[in-house]
């Protein structure tokens, strides 16, 4: 009973007396109840070609604006340059075989309703540096120990 009594007053007190450091949110050492400073708007990066996965499994991200698009139930602008017909045409890159399968894995003739929402995973890159260093490298990169 008394060693779980130490320990609880160890973990209570270490913060207090600097055994650990100190936890900042990505607002810095900013007080919460203090006004932080407006940030700088960012500008989307110029269109270009595919942009670098930042960890394994993410959407890819998406090279170019897309201000103005229209994605809705009744259409989707981004099919006019991905989709497997007109792809080739305007030279954009092909939606994934994995947006043609069902939730039962089922495969389908068109984009899947669950994967037809572009935006729901692909965001466009803005020309801002990381919040938090990332140190991911795609696998071909990796060595084997």
């Amino acid at each position: 009973m008394i060693n779980k009594m130490k320990i609880i007053l160890m973990l209570c007190l270490s913060p207090a007396i600097g055994l650990t450091e100190p936890v900042y949110s990505l607002r810095g050492k900013a007080s919460l109840y203090n006004e932080s400073k407006t940030p700088e708007i960012k500008r989307l990066q110029n269109d270009s070609g595919p942009v670098p996965r930042a960890y394994v499994q993410q959407p890819p991200l998406i090279p170019h604006s897309t201000k103005g698009y229209v994605v809705n139930k009744k259409f989707n602008k981004c099919l006019t340059c991905h989709s497997w017909a007109n792809a080739a045409e305007s030279g954009a890159t092909k939606i994934s075989l994995t947006h043609f399968s069902d939730r039962e894995g089922r495969d389908l003739s068109n984009v899947s309703a669950r994967r037809y929402f572009c935006n729901q995973c692909h965001v466009p890159q803005m020309d801002a540096k990381p919040l938090v260093e990332n140190t991911f490298q795609p696998i071909d990169v990796l060595q084997a120990p």
